[in-house]
């Protein structure tokens, strides 16, 4: 051991401290990996992490939930029911109802005198405060982000509430980040307009009670009404909508990840070529190759763990600066207000990942260790037989190359929802095999196209040819580059532009009434049900049609509800038959997405069978319809039957529609004075926009990973030509000393920068257009809508920007090499 540990210390940690540059470069690249990972990682468990506390923070010692199958709850009638089931202690009546939008979004939570059973965050606060509640009028609790002080008054719903406490800044802390406003049960139905209703019983199960047996007794006392769960379901559902984002942004941390492992290959070979008079001189001495390699392997391991460490630190901080680009859309489908948050898991797994990357990239170089015998080992690298792979390894690489594209389009193909998305990680893979196994051509063309700058260029051209691997390896980190950006981001571009034409029927409307912005699903809250018929008085108004829109649990997924005036023969989405209208209109059928169909395992025609708090509806699936489900699948029918059975009597939108010769921004300015403070009046297009800008939010954090990919790529260019710089000083300085002017060899490492980059940026832009293909398909049964392959020449754009940006990396070494002093480079050992 301690002979190890002296090895560790002499030959490897001294190398890295002599070579500081190199070990500079890797750990920065490495840094940069794990601070994409941690970020991405942490932005997806901000969202499950903060709907989690919240969940553990009321629920204390609850075992199971009944809950609303949507945000109107269900009967408090249930409530009886529920608590008489036999291993049932406590049952917990609850009501929770978001207010406001924003920044000012919070969370209105009604309880009575039995939450104190259980235990949790909020039950201290409202039993220590039990007297004060009773006893102040319309007496509330409020977090301390609220900024609400003891004894002040403000409106809540129409009611006019006093603060009788404010929350501990550690209590608020847990309870949705202090922006809560907790109320006796009574008076929180009074403000919400929900008298005899419950969102949520916490239940809490007798001492040795069957918690599977329990379940199973309540699902039957609710009858279809609510739904019984694990406390855990709110986090798994908006888990559920975060996949998209998450593995789009993954994806591209993963493409960093690659890049970097490909640098560390390099670096590897670079100091297994420097060290081999140290390396033969020990093998003369009786030393064994295993020991050699797996001392490589620990300054691998070294490199990736130092790096991870950094970077996960850096990726706290951007992780938190990144969660403001979460779409409109997929905040608001969640209960809590999302509190940035790095989950446990984070760092482990980015740190682990730069380990494991960093040693398999360092084992593929110290292979070399194996293969080169004492003599051969002074030989300089790129003429031994280390730097050439075998032809049976380069033919097996062809064939698994072939396989993996064969599986990528079968994965790409059938629709397996998200697991569609695989296919865009086979599609690199195999680019990456197939490009392996064509390692001769891409060193042979690199070379050419450095020869085509003259005599600088012959001499780049036959230092390209002496390390052919070094040529594969660093080609790869520019074509990685150039693919993900053009697939992902192409990919990107075409799903928003498809998901935008599909909700193009919107912009057909005039105008738009809803409480919130558009940019998120109008779900809530209920319109005044005199506010249509007042905007329909007014003048230039021809027509006004009511919808509502609204989240529900469907077999333990969530969905969102859409209702639509059928008997009118309005639906405000164009892929609807309108042939099915009718059935709609009488209750008989309904329209679903895709996604839907597929996780119901139903198709058109089918009987579907939907719980609702007015008991289980037996319904035909009249239409499949391919329909933006990024966030949840859809549910399509009648207005008048959603409000009857699911108790939400009102809309969360109204469509205005302008009478010929009105108009329009006359009839908008005299809607907006009538309709509440807040509420949004757009017109059709504006709507379209809105629609649109949510979703080019949430692919504009995977595009900006992208670029960051071509960043670190262009620092591997650099580090890779600067070691070969390093490498060649003695060559360098011969050539200076017999006369080569430093414009010679300047020239000479642009070009050999210039024959990488040229061939991996044409490579990328062949392996990122098919990625890109096969990225649409794979999509569009992701969000389940058809997407449209479009070859965007503002792609070829941008792929010439992240060669150009690679190529920049070539500056500084070809500088070093035009600067090195004769003496200097003569005099290396």
């Amino acid at each position: 051991m301690r002979a190890a540990l002296d090895r560790l210390r002499l030959f490897n940690i001294g190398e890295l401290l002599a070579h500081p540059g190199r070990t500079l470069m890797s750990l920065t690249v490495m840094g940069v990996s794990a601070g994409l990972l941690v970020s991405v990682l942490s932005i997806s468990g901000s969202v499950t992490g903060s709907v989690e506390r919240l969940t553990r923070a009321l629920g204390g010692d609850a075992v199971l939930e009944v809950t609303g199958i949507t945000d109107a709850g269900f009967a408090q009638d249930l409530l009886p029911a529920v608590a008489a089931t036999p291993g049932v202690a406590h049952a917990v009546p609850m009501l929770r109802a978001p207010l406001g939008t924003g920044e000012d979004r919070a969370l209105l939570l009604g309880a009575d005198a039995s939450v104190t059973a259980l235990g949790s965050e909020l039950a201290g606060p409202m039993g220590a405060q039990a007297a004060k509640l009773l006893s102040t009028p319309n007496g509330v609790l409020v977090g301390a982000a609220m900024g609400r002080a003891e004894g002040e008054r403000f409106e809540l719903g129409g009611q006019t509430v006093t603060v009788a406490g404010v929350l501990d800044d550690e209590t608020s802390r847990k309870l949705n980040g202090g922006h809560l406003v907790a109320a006796p049960l009574p008076l929180a139905q009074r403000i919400t307009d929900r008298a005899g209703r419950l969102d949520s019983i916490q239940i809490v199960a007798a001492d040795g009670a069957d918690v599977a047996r329990l379940r199973s007794a309540l699902t039957d006392a609710v009858a279809g009404r609510a739904v019984v769960a694990d406390p855990d379901l709110r986090a798994a559902q908006a888990g559920g909508a975060m996949q998209i984002v998450r593995y789009s942004t993954l994806m591209s941390a993963v493409a960093a990840l690659i890049v970097s492992a490909f640098l560390i290959y390099n670096a590897m070979s670079m100091a297994v070529a420097q060290r081999r008079p140290m390396l033969s001189l020990v093998r003369a001495i009786g030393g064994r190759r295993g020991p050699m390699v797996g001392d490589l392997l620990v300054e691998a391991a070294l490199l990736g763990l130092l790096g991870g460490a950094v970077g996960a630190v850096i990726g706290m901080f951007t992780g938190r600066l990144t969660i403001d680009l979460l779409p409109a859309a997929m905040v608001q489908s969640v209960e809590a207000r999302t509190e940035y948050m790095v989950p446990g898991y984070a760092v482990p797994v980015a740190v682990a990942a730069c380990v494991l990357a960093s040693v398999a990239a360092a084992a593929l170089a110290a292979r070399q260790v194996y293969k080169v015998a004492p003599v051969e080992a002074l030989v300089p690298v790129g003429s031994g037989q280390a730097d050439v792979a075998s032809p049976l390894l380069r033919g097996l690489a062809a064939v698994a190359g072939v396989l993996t594209v064969a599986a990528a389009i079968t994965v790409a193909y059938l629709d397996l929802g998200r697991l569609s998305l695989a296919a865009i990680s086979l599609a690199f893979l195999a680019g990456l095999l197939l490009c392996f196994a064509a390692t001769g051509p891409i060193v042979r063309g690199a070379a050419a196209i450095a020869r085509i700058f003259g005599g600088p260029g012959t001499l780049g051209a036959t230092t390209l040819e002496r390390a052919p691997r070094r040529v594969w390896a660093t080609a790869m980190t520019v074509m990685i580059g150039v693919a993900a950006t053009v697939a992902i981001g192409g990919a990107a571009e075409d799903m928003v532009d498809s998901a935008t034409g599909s909700f193009a029927a919107l912009g057909e409307t005039d105008l738009y009434v809803s409480p919130g912005s558009m940019e998120a699903f109008p779900t809530g809250p209920l319109m005044d049900p005199e506010l249509k018929s007042r905007i329909a008085e007014l003048p230039g108004v021809a027509s006004v049609d009511p919808a509502q829109m609204a989240f529900a649990t469907v077999g333990g997924g969530r969905i969102m509800l859409q209702g639509y005036p059928t008997e009118r023969g309005v639906v405000r989405v164009g892929s609807v038959d309108r042939a099915v209208l009718p059935r709609l209109d009488s209750g008989e059928a309904v329209v679903i997405s895709r996604d839907v169909a597929r996780s119901q395992g139903v198709d058109a025609g089918d009987r579907l069978v939907l719980d609702t708090p007015s008991g289980p509806r037996d319904v035909e699936v009249a239409q499949v319809i391919p329909y933006m489900s990024a966030i949840a699948g859809v549910i399509m029918m009648d207005l008048d039957h959603l409000r009857e059975w699911y108790g939400r009597p009102g809309e969360t939108l109204l469509a205005v529609e302008v009478e010929t010769g009105a108009d329009p921004a006359e009839v908008r300015a005299a809607i907006a004075a009538i309709v509440p403070a807040g509420y949004h009046v757009d017109t059709g297009d504006e709507v379209v926009t809105a629609v649109s800008s949510s979703m080019r939010q949430g692919s504009a954090m995977s595009r900006s990973i992208l670029w960051i990919v071509v960043l670190v790529a262009t620092v591997a260019l650099l580090n890779t030509l600067m070691l070969s710089v390093l490498e060649r000083r003695r060559e360098l300085g011969v050539l200076r000393a017999i006369g080569t002017g430093r414009r010679f060899l300047l020239r000479s490492v642009l070009a050999e920068a210039a024959g990488i980059g040229v061939v991996g940026a044409l490579i990328g832009l062949l392996v990122g257009a098919g990625a890109q293909y096969l990225s649409d398909m794979a999509l569009g049964h992701a969000v389940t809508i058809d997407i449209a392959y479009s070859p965007d020449p503002v792609l070829l754009v941008y792929g010439l920007a992240a060669l150009l940006l690679a190529l920049l990396g070539s500056i500084p070494p070809a500088i070093r090499a035009a600067r090195m002093p004769i003496v200097q480079a003569l005099a290396v050992d």
